[in-house]
Protein backbone atom coordinates (compact mmCIF):
# COMPACT_ATOMS: atom_id res chain seq x y z
CA UNK A 1 0.00 0.00 0.00
CA UNK A 2 2.86 2.37 0.85
CA UNK A 3 4.48 1.63 -2.53
CA UNK A 4 1.22 2.47 -4.33
CA UNK A 5 0.90 5.74 -2.42
CA UNK A 6 4.50 6.66 -3.22
CA UNK A 7 3.95 5.93 -6.91
CA UNK A 8 0.81 8.06 -7.02
CA UNK A 9 2.60 10.89 -5.22
CA UNK A 10 5.48 10.84 -7.70
CA UNK A 11 3.07 10.74 -10.63
CA UNK A 12 1.24 13.79 -9.30
CA UNK A 13 4.51 15.70 -8.98
CA UNK A 14 5.42 14.83 -12.59
CA UNK A 15 2.04 16.04 -13.87
CA UNK A 16 2.44 19.35 -12.03
CA UNK A 17 5.92 19.73 -13.51
CA UNK A 18 4.70 19.05 -17.04
CA UNK A 19 1.89 21.56 -16.63
CA UNK A 20 4.32 24.23 -15.52
CA UNK A 21 6.46 23.60 -18.64
CA UNK A 22 3.62 24.09 -21.09
CA UNK A 23 4.55 26.79 -23.58
CA UNK A 24 2.15 29.36 -24.90
CA UNK A 25 2.59 30.30 -28.58
CA UNK A 26 2.39 34.03 -29.11
CA UNK A 27 2.43 35.43 -32.66
CA UNK A 28 4.80 38.39 -32.68
CA UNK A 29 4.12 39.70 -36.22
CA UNK A 30 0.79 41.42 -36.79
CA UNK A 31 -1.14 39.50 -39.40
CA UNK A 32 -3.54 41.55 -41.52
CA UNK A 33 -6.31 39.44 -43.03
CA UNK A 34 -8.67 42.33 -43.73
CA UNK A 35 -8.33 43.38 -47.37
CA UNK A 36 -11.34 45.69 -47.47
CA UNK A 37 -10.43 48.96 -49.16
CA UNK A 38 -7.24 47.51 -50.62
CA UNK A 39 -5.91 47.50 -54.19
CA UNK A 40 -3.40 45.08 -55.69
CA UNK A 41 -0.37 46.41 -57.56
CA UNK A 42 2.59 44.80 -59.32
CA UNK A 43 5.75 46.33 -60.77
CA UNK A 44 6.98 44.97 -64.12
CA UNK A 45 10.40 46.47 -64.70
CA UNK A 46 11.45 46.85 -68.34
CA UNK A 47 13.73 49.87 -68.03
CA UNK A 48 16.71 48.69 -70.08
CA UNK A 49 19.80 48.01 -67.92
CA UNK A 50 18.12 49.00 -64.64
CA UNK A 51 19.51 47.21 -61.60
CA UNK A 52 17.98 47.94 -58.20
CA UNK A 53 14.54 49.55 -58.29
CA UNK A 54 12.52 49.87 -55.10
CA UNK A 55 8.88 50.87 -54.69
CA UNK A 56 7.71 53.59 -52.31
CA UNK A 57 4.06 54.43 -51.67
CA UNK A 58 3.31 57.80 -50.09
CA UNK A 59 7.03 58.02 -49.18
CA UNK A 60 7.02 54.63 -47.44
CA UNK A 61 9.19 51.78 -48.75
CA UNK A 62 6.93 48.84 -49.61
CA UNK A 63 9.21 46.51 -51.60
CA UNK A 64 11.39 44.13 -49.62
CA UNK A 65 13.85 43.40 -52.42
CA UNK A 66 15.07 45.31 -55.43
CA UNK A 67 13.77 44.82 -58.96
CA UNK A 68 16.12 44.61 -61.93
CA UNK A 69 15.46 44.75 -65.67
CA UNK A 70 12.92 42.09 -66.84
CA UNK A 71 11.78 41.20 -63.32
CA UNK A 72 8.44 41.68 -61.58
CA UNK A 73 7.85 42.67 -57.97
CA UNK A 74 6.52 40.78 -56.20
CA UNK A 75 7.37 37.65 -58.18
CA UNK A 76 4.51 37.06 -60.61
CA UNK A 77 1.68 36.25 -60.20
CA UNK A 78 1.75 37.94 -56.76
CA UNK A 79 0.75 41.55 -56.07
CA UNK A 80 1.52 44.17 -53.44
CA UNK A 81 -1.53 45.15 -51.40
CA UNK A 82 -2.00 48.83 -50.61
CA UNK A 83 -4.74 51.23 -49.61
CA UNK A 84 -7.11 52.19 -52.40
CA UNK A 85 -7.60 55.82 -53.40
CA UNK A 86 -5.12 58.42 -54.53
CA UNK A 87 -1.56 57.12 -54.07
CA UNK A 88 1.81 58.65 -54.85
CA UNK A 89 4.03 55.79 -56.04
CA UNK A 90 7.77 56.31 -56.49
CA UNK A 91 10.04 53.80 -58.22
CA UNK A 92 13.73 54.53 -57.98
CA UNK A 93 17.25 53.17 -57.78
CA UNK A 94 18.42 53.93 -54.23
CA UNK A 95 22.15 53.82 -55.04
CA UNK A 96 23.62 57.28 -54.46
CA UNK A 97 25.61 57.19 -57.69
CA UNK A 98 22.81 55.93 -59.96
CA UNK A 99 22.10 57.66 -63.25
CA UNK A 100 18.54 56.34 -63.39
CA UNK A 101 15.89 59.01 -63.08
CA UNK A 102 13.16 58.41 -60.46
CA UNK A 103 9.76 57.34 -61.78
CA UNK A 104 6.73 59.02 -60.22
CA UNK A 105 3.32 57.40 -60.66
CA UNK A 106 0.13 59.21 -59.61
CA UNK A 107 -2.44 56.47 -59.16
CA UNK A 108 -6.11 56.50 -58.23
CA UNK A 109 -6.59 52.88 -57.19
CA UNK A 110 -9.95 51.16 -56.88
CA UNK A 111 -10.54 48.79 -53.98
CA UNK A 112 -10.47 45.14 -55.02
CA UNK A 113 -8.84 45.93 -58.39
CA UNK A 114 -5.54 44.72 -59.84
CA UNK A 115 -2.90 46.86 -61.54
CA UNK A 116 0.47 46.45 -63.24
CA UNK A 117 2.96 49.31 -63.41
CA UNK A 118 5.07 48.80 -66.53
CA UNK A 119 8.34 50.72 -66.41
CA UNK A 120 10.27 51.07 -69.65
CA UNK A 121 12.69 53.06 -71.87
CA UNK A 122 16.28 53.79 -70.72
CA UNK A 123 17.68 54.58 -67.29
CA UNK A 124 18.22 58.24 -68.23
CA UNK A 125 14.67 58.54 -69.52
CA UNK A 126 12.78 55.96 -67.44
CA UNK A 127 9.00 56.08 -67.80
CA UNK A 128 5.96 54.19 -66.58
CA UNK A 129 2.47 53.14 -67.57
CA UNK A 130 -0.17 52.04 -65.07
CA UNK A 131 -2.54 49.41 -66.47
CA UNK A 132 -5.61 48.00 -64.80
CA UNK A 133 -5.59 44.20 -65.03
CA UNK A 134 -9.06 42.90 -65.74
CA UNK A 135 -8.83 39.47 -64.13
CA UNK A 136 -11.32 36.89 -65.42
CA UNK A 137 -10.88 33.20 -64.69
CA UNK A 138 -12.04 31.11 -67.67
CA UNK A 139 -14.89 28.69 -67.05
CA UNK A 140 -13.53 26.27 -69.66
CA UNK A 141 -10.04 24.85 -70.28
CA UNK A 142 -8.58 27.92 -71.96
CA UNK A 143 -6.05 30.41 -70.64
CA UNK A 144 -5.85 34.18 -71.30
CA UNK A 145 -3.17 36.19 -73.08
CA UNK A 146 -2.39 39.86 -73.67
CA UNK A 147 0.42 41.72 -75.41
CA UNK A 148 2.46 44.72 -74.28
CA UNK A 149 4.71 46.78 -76.59
CA UNK A 150 7.55 48.39 -74.62
CA UNK A 151 10.54 48.20 -76.94
CA UNK A 152 13.04 51.04 -76.61
CA UNK A 153 14.63 53.26 -79.24
CA UNK A 154 15.67 56.87 -79.65
CA UNK A 155 14.09 56.74 -83.11
CA UNK A 156 10.47 55.99 -84.02
CA UNK A 157 9.35 52.37 -83.57
CA UNK A 158 6.69 50.89 -85.86
CA UNK A 159 3.48 49.25 -84.75
CA UNK A 160 3.74 45.48 -84.49
CA UNK A 161 1.76 42.26 -84.89
CA UNK A 162 2.08 39.03 -82.91
CA UNK A 163 1.90 35.86 -84.99
CA UNK A 164 0.98 32.42 -83.62
CA UNK A 165 2.42 29.46 -85.55
CA UNK A 166 -0.14 27.19 -83.93
CA UNK A 167 -3.03 29.27 -85.21
CA UNK A 168 -1.17 30.25 -88.39
CA UNK A 169 -2.38 33.83 -88.01
CA UNK A 170 -1.83 37.07 -86.15
CA UNK A 171 -3.37 37.08 -82.68
CA UNK A 172 -2.58 40.76 -82.01
CA UNK A 173 -2.40 43.33 -84.78
CA UNK A 174 -1.19 46.90 -85.24
CA UNK A 175 -0.15 47.41 -81.60
CA UNK A 176 1.52 50.76 -81.05
CA UNK A 177 4.44 51.52 -78.76
CA UNK A 178 3.53 51.54 -75.01
CA UNK A 179 0.15 49.92 -75.72
CA UNK A 180 -1.14 46.98 -73.67
CA UNK A 181 -3.94 44.94 -75.23
CA UNK A 182 -6.89 43.36 -73.48
CA UNK A 183 -6.66 39.69 -72.54
CA UNK A 184 -7.93 37.25 -75.16
CA UNK A 185 -8.84 33.55 -74.83
CA UNK A 186 -5.88 31.33 -75.63
CA UNK A 187 -5.68 27.54 -75.84
CA UNK A 188 -3.89 25.96 -72.89
CA UNK A 189 -1.57 22.95 -72.67
CA UNK A 190 -0.28 23.30 -76.23
CA UNK A 191 3.19 24.25 -77.48
CA UNK A 192 3.14 27.38 -79.60
CA UNK A 193 5.76 29.67 -81.11
CA UNK A 194 4.98 33.36 -81.06
CA UNK A 195 6.69 35.97 -83.25
CA UNK A 196 6.54 39.73 -83.13
CA UNK A 197 6.64 41.41 -86.55
CA UNK A 198 6.38 44.89 -87.94
CA UNK A 199 2.71 45.39 -88.82
CA UNK A 200 1.83 44.00 -92.23
CA UNK A 201 5.22 42.28 -92.70
CA UNK A 202 6.46 38.72 -92.25
CA UNK A 203 10.01 39.29 -90.97
CA UNK A 204 10.37 38.06 -87.38
CA UNK A 205 11.80 40.66 -85.02
CA UNK A 206 11.83 38.36 -81.96
CA UNK A 207 10.02 35.26 -80.77
CA UNK A 208 9.14 32.82 -77.98
CA UNK A 209 9.60 29.11 -78.65
CA UNK A 210 7.55 26.36 -77.01
CA UNK A 211 5.20 28.75 -75.24
CA UNK A 212 2.58 26.77 -73.31
CA UNK A 213 -0.12 28.25 -71.09
CA UNK A 214 -1.62 26.61 -68.01
CA UNK A 215 -5.39 26.19 -67.95
CA UNK A 216 -7.29 29.13 -66.41
CA UNK A 217 -4.15 31.26 -65.98
CA UNK A 218 -3.48 34.71 -67.49
CA UNK A 219 -0.23 35.72 -69.21
CA UNK A 220 1.40 38.88 -70.53
CA UNK A 221 3.64 38.62 -73.59
CA UNK A 222 5.91 41.64 -73.85
CA UNK A 223 8.12 43.06 -76.60
CA UNK A 224 10.99 44.78 -74.78
CA UNK A 225 14.66 45.74 -74.97
CA UNK A 226 16.52 47.92 -77.43
CA UNK A 227 14.80 47.78 -80.81
CA UNK A 228 18.03 48.29 -82.77
CA UNK A 229 19.96 45.51 -80.97
CA UNK A 230 19.65 41.85 -81.96
CA UNK A 231 22.22 40.39 -79.54
CA UNK A 232 23.21 40.95 -75.91
CA UNK A 233 21.25 41.34 -72.67
CA UNK A 234 19.62 44.58 -73.86
CA UNK A 235 18.59 43.20 -77.28
CA UNK A 236 14.98 43.31 -78.47
CA UNK A 237 13.21 40.28 -77.07
CA UNK A 238 9.77 38.75 -76.81
CA UNK A 239 9.16 37.29 -73.37
CA UNK A 240 6.27 36.55 -71.02
CA UNK A 241 5.25 36.55 -67.38
CA UNK A 242 2.36 35.02 -65.49
CA UNK A 243 -0.17 37.76 -64.78
CA UNK A 244 -2.65 35.81 -62.67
Amino acid sequence: MNKIKSFLYLAAICLVGLASCEKEFVKIPTENTNFDGKANVRLANFVVNSNRNYVFVDNVLVSGTSSAYTSTYPNAPSFMTMNAGSRAILIKDTLATTTQVPINVSANLEAGSYYTIFTYDSIINAKSKLVKDVIVTPTDTTARLRFAHFAYSTAAIPNVDVYSTRRAQNIFTNVSLTSVTDFIPYASAISDTLYVRETGKTVNLAGINAFSAITKRSYTVIFRGSYRLTTGTAARTLSSFLSY
